[in-house]
């Protein structure tokens, strides 16, 4: 079934007889009728209100971890609101806020570049640690709220079980792949001013850098030994994940 957060009948239609609803959708690249305000905040307050209204059991939301009303960031903004709306909805709901997914941080911003040879451009020197989860970690987190009595109520933060810089991540891949990892370093001064620039342009990408910013000048690290203590989910190490990824190639 297909449906358009922008577009409330198609909610109607989707949502038919449903009982659990996972939202997973962001538009943090988005512009235009597919930027923050329209997708991310009123798109999802929208789908909330929808699945109350057709009787849905339950709502997981997927926001983000840091999630708050006070983040510099405009889309951590509206996931907060989002969390706040459901909470207030009165629906049995559950929260899961993932930190960077290995998918697009690690995997698409810089292995990918250090596999085929390419310049990696990083903001900041790169060695400010961070959290990297794999998006079917997340997956398996979803799957078990669907049906886990523990989890109703909760806003629950997965992330991965290490804490990586950017340049160890891309010696991890340089590592796997056989590649020198080429990097190249601009200060973050400078990546503050482009992503003003680009605000006034593209949104979506100003938003992306001014988040790469922010990951090398905050503490971005996750304790998982509590998440795993409670929840028996084998997290997935970042070489592991690359490696799959490199024999499934």
């Amino acid at each position: 079934m297909k449906g358009d957060l922008r577009d409330v009948e198609s909610l109607e239609f989707a949502l038919r007889g449903v009982s659990t609803v996972i939202s997973a959708t962001h538009s943090m690249l988005g512009k235009g009728d597919a930027s923050v305000e329209i997708v991310d905040d009123e798109g999802q307050r929208s789908l909330i209100d929808v699945s109350k209204q057709a009787g849905a059991e339950h709502f997981i939301f997927v926001s983000v971890a840091g999630a708050a009303l006070d983040h510099p960031i405009d889309f951590w903004q509206a996931k907060a609101r989002v969390e706040r709306y459901l909470r207030d909805s009165g629906m049995t709901y559950t929260i899961i806020r993932p930190t960077a997914f290995m998918e697009m941080h690690a995997y698409e911003l810089i292995g990918k570049f250090v596999e085929s040879g390419k310049m990696v451009v990083m903001f900041g020197r790169g060695t400010n640690p961070r959290n990297f989860v794999a998006a079917g970690d997340v997956a398996k987190m979803i799957v078990a709220a669907t049906d886990d009595p523990r989890m109703l109520g909760e806003t629950i933060e997965i992330g991965g079980p290490e804490n990586l810089t950017a340049n160890q991540v891309a010696e991890t891949f340089a590592r796997i792949s056989g590649k020198k990892a080429r990097l190249t370093h601009l200060p973050v001064a400078i990546a503050r001013a482009v992503s003003g620039a680009m605000q006034r342009v593209h949104p979506g990408i100003g938003r992306v850098i001014k988040a790469a910013v922010l990951s090398e000048t905050t503490d971005q690290r996750f304790d998982a030994t509590s998440l795993a203590s409670k929840y028996p989910i084998k997290l997935v190490r970042l070489e592991d994940w690359a490696r799959a990824k490199t024999r499934q190639a």
